[in-house]
Formats: structure tokens, C-alpha cells, sequence
């Protein structure tokens, strides 16, 4: 069983930074993707980010593209997210995901595990 845990959530300033980590245990593929999806109430599902197995490819949607930083630790299965310039339109719950073993499209890949969200609330 695979299990992704979020931590680095919380509140923060407008124009402030967070951190975001995800640790993925258990029985993984050896080559797959990590990303970030993050919703906010009434809205759908985003994808924000995302990074392939070498580090080689990453995938930020537009909204983020120049605030955000995706990076990833294979010796610890980890993804990160490093926010910074936060805006209020930030505010979601976070989400980490694994999919897409031996694929590189980062932009679209099946997801075949979800983490349990974190909150993210940013105020202006």
C-alpha cells in the first residue's frame, strides 16, 4: 500500500512563502511522476505542478509559473513546492500525487495515488 504524506501547509501573508513536502512510502514504481493539485471551495480541481522521475521535465500551470518551484528527493521520496509571492487567489487545499511510472508528459498523466491534502490559506 502506498501512502503520501503532506506537511508544510498553514496560514501566511499575502506576498509571504511556504514550503510544501510530500513523502511517498511503500511500494512505488521505480520511474513515476510527482505533483501538486490543489482545490479551492467551489472550484474544480487544479493542476499546479509537477516534476518526472530524473528531474528532467516539469509542468507549472500559468497561475503559478514564476512563484512557484517544484523539486524532488528520490533517495527520500519526496516532492516539494516551494510558494513564495503568495497571493490570496492561492488559498486551496494542496494535494500531492504519483502517477504516470515511466511516462515524462508531466502536463497530463493518470494519478494512482492522492495524499490526504494540506491546507493552504493566504490572506491579503
Amino acid at each position: 500500500q502506498v501512502q503520501l504524506v503532506e506537511s508544510g501547509g498553514g496560514l501566511v501573508q499575502a506576498g509571504g512563502s511556504l514550503r510544501l513536502s510530500c513523502a511517498a512510502s511503500g511500494r512505488i514504481a521505480s520511474t513515476y511522476i510527482m505533483g501538486w493539485f490543489r482545490q479551492a471551495p467551489g472550484k474544480e480541481r487544479e493542476h499546479v505542478a509537477a516534476i518526472s522521475y530524473r528531474g528532467r521535465s516539469s509542468f507549472y500551470a500559468d497561475s503559478v509559473k514564476g512563484r512557484f518551484t517544484i523539486s524532488r528527493d528520490n533517495a527520500k521520496n519526496t516532492v516539494y513546492l516551494q510558494m513564495n509571492s503568495l497571493k490570496s487567489e492561492d488559498t486551496a487545499v494542496y494535494y500531492c500525487a504519483i502517477g504516470g511510472p515511466y511516462s515524462e508528459n508531466v502536463r497530463a498523466y493518470a494519478v494512482d495515488y492522492w495524499g490526504q491534502g494540506t491546507q493552504v490559506t493566504v490572506s491579503s
